[in-house]
């Protein structure tokens, strides 16, 4: 890991109270602003003539790298320099790739599947990341460029093997498990040399939940790569949701533009919901609303990308942020209905804000968006 500054200056001769205390000859004023510095690899370690052995040590042994990066295209495998998301962040997804027997009969369609296959998840468009082509020929890459839509980068067998990777068949479950926990480990704690390659998982040929329970896992601890022989797009589609929570950066919010939004073309009468900017609430409500067979407005209130409970705990979804953002908006003069359904999560700010906007009357609504389907059909607006 790397090293903070309070954790080099305990090293340093102002920590111990030695000779050349602040002495300032490596150009700060201090002995803790040089390792503020140092931390942040702003000052170069031979700077301060004093330092220690152990320290150069330790401090050196931190700037390696714990794993690898390995690049086809404009993918990117590996580059992890930590065990767990929380720490910092993980940097770069797992690679979820195909590789496709130009050998069968039926590779032609099995190509055109994959690049067809198309996820949409929180605004975003996926596919399947990589094409592996096995007992390939020119004709089999032709083919496979000619049908590409979306996008997936494209290498053979042989090129695989020659990347700096940690191939590894799939094994029974705890194997592999206890393989890529440790690998990493070393890697990340120990900055061992041996263990720094990506490592790349290709996956049995189970059946389809077996095949989801375990890819899973690996995703999550710790697979930089996983092969799959056969492409199925629900298994993929699942992969990729799952992906895309845990290579989220955990230190940035997720938030969309704030606003009335519209779906199946309301009109002044039309049922109005209302969350918070947190994006992945957002796309939620959304998809639910886009599917209902009743047109309606969503009102995405400014609460610095939280979601709703976190935003209602943080007081930055409370009635007087909803009241101000109502007029901000004109909801009065643009829309007559007034009910305004709220999530159920905070339906205890209902009588607050029926105090603080007297001209709408709120409604506790549904905690999961998945129940918003039903709670309409019994609404009565």
């Amino acid at each position: 890991m790397e090293m903070t500054g309070l954790q080099i200056f305990k090293y340093m001769p102002a920590a111990k109270k030695l000779e050349h205390t602040n002495c300032k000859e490596c150009g700060c004023p201090t002995c803790m602003v040089y390792s503020l510095k140092l931390a942040k690899q702003q000052i170069k370690l031979d700077r301060c003539p004093y330092v220690c052995d152990e320290l150069r040590q330790i401090y050196c042994q931190s700037l390696k790298h714990p794993q690898n990066t390995v690049q086809i295209g404009d993918l990117k495998i590996g580059g992890e320099n930590v065990l767990y998301r929380h720490e910092k962040t993980f940097i770069n997804p797992t690679i979820l790739a195909v590789m496709v027997d130009c050998s069968k009969p039926d590779y032609e369609d099995k190509i055109k599947g994959i690049c067809e296959f198309k996820y949409t998840h929180v605004g975003e468009n996926f596919g399947v990341d990589l094409v592996i082509l096995k007992n390939s020929d020119n004709k089999a890459e032709l083919s496979l460029r000619a049908y590409r839509r979306s996008n997936p980068a494209i290498i053979n067998s042989e090129q695989l093997q020659s990347l700096e990777l940690n191939i590894i068949e799939e094994q029974d479950f705890q194997t592999t498990k206890d393989y890529l926990i440790e690998t990493r480990r070393r890697a990340i704690l120990e900055k061992d040399e041996n263990s720094s390659a990506p490592v790349c998982v290709v996956m049995k040929n189970d059946d389809i939940y077996s095949q989801c329970a375990k890819a899973g896992f690996y995703l999550c601890k710790y697979a930089n790569m996983l092969v799959f022989e056969e492409f199925d797009a629900d298994l993929f589609s699942t992969l990729i949701t799952l992906r895309h929570n845990i290579f989220t950066d955990p230190q940035k919010t997720l938030q969309v533009d704030s606003g009335l939004y519209k779906y199946n073309n309301p009109d002044e009468n039309s049922i109005i919901f209302m969350t918070t900017n947190f994006a992945l609430t957002y796309f939620a409500v959304a998809n639910e609303l886009e599917n209902l067979a009743v047109p309606s407005y969503l009102i995405i209130v400014p609460a610095d990308g939280m979601s709703v409970l976190t935003a209602w705990s943080a007081q930055t979804f409370t009635p007087e942020i909803v009241s101000k953002f109502l007029e901000e908006l004109d909801i009065k003069n643009k829309i007559k209905t007034r009910k305004i359904i709220i999530p159920g999560l905070v339906s205890d700010m209902i009588e607050e804000l029926n105090a603080q906007c007297p001209d709408f009357e709120f409604v506790e609504g549904t905690k999961d968006a998945s129940d918003i389907g039903e709670f309409v059909k019994k609404l009565s607006v």
